[in-house]
């Protein structure tokens, strides 16, 4: 298998590919569809597997010929613990890292939005700011709530330490009723997601670019 064929094959398996010229190597990964937890999502559905996102950023941030990390979003959300375990390895890394939002960055997609070192969003997109829902059988127990009520602590610490949304307006935007049907949340543009200062700039792919390798070169001018 040639070059070519295994970077088609990375793509079509993986949804990643990289990226390499003379200002530098990137690695782009995209996060589209629904978060595959740990249960199989049916075939006819978009998905992304954290089992295959999790080890390609390890490699990604031990690899020393990638320089950036490109993290492209549309995602609807899914499963939440997955969709965290991925934002928080981002959010980890030392090497530049850039997440664009297109067409849409919701639910669980906001911690992977904000996860990288800047963050852009397209002027069409959307976010969808809501709390942890509960689905399939749940035991009415206060134990069962004091789980939820943990893991939206969990996501809202995790989202206003990487961006400059205050705790207490994320809340706000979270809690609203009034503008989803027969839910609480709030759909954000993306004006309004940099005006709340949820991510921080509005653009698109070649802004994005530019400050992914603005970055490599000051790491590489830094001898790091």
């Amino acid at each position: 298998m040639d070059k070519n064929e295994n970077l088609r094959e990375e793509i079509k398996d993986f949804g990643s590919s990289e990226i390499k010229n003379s200002r530098g190597n990137i690695h782009c990964l995209t996060i589209v569809g629904e978060i595959e937890g740990h249960n199989v999502l049916p075939p006819s559905s978009k998905a992304t597997k954290y089992e295959h996102v999790l080890p390609l950023l390890v490699s990604v941030e031990q690899n020393e010929e990638v320089d950036g990390l490109l993290l492209i979003l549309n995602t609807m959300g899914g499963d939440v613990e997955a969709g965290l375990a991925i934002a928080e390895l981002v959010s980890s890394m030392k090497k530049p890292t850039v997440s664009l939002v297109l067409g849409g960055g919701h639910s669980i997609g906001v911690p992977l939005a904000v996860s990288a070192k800047r963050s852009f969003i397209a002027s069409s997109a959307t976010m969808t700011v809501h709390p942890v829902r509960m689905s399939g059988t749940v035991i009415g127990t206060p134990q069962t709530y004091e789980y939820f009520r943990k893991m939206q602590e969990r996501i809202t610490e995790f989202v206003c330490k990487n961006s400059k949304i205050s705790k207490e307006k994320f809340t706000e935007l979270m809690m609203k009723t009034g503008e989803m049907a027969n839910d609480v949340g709030t759909i954000l543009s993306g004006d309004d997601a940099v005006k709340f200062g949820l991510i921080d700039e509005k653009g698109g792919l070649d802004m994005a670019l530019d400050f992914l390798y603005n970055e490599i070169n000051k790491m590489k001018d830094g001898g790091h």
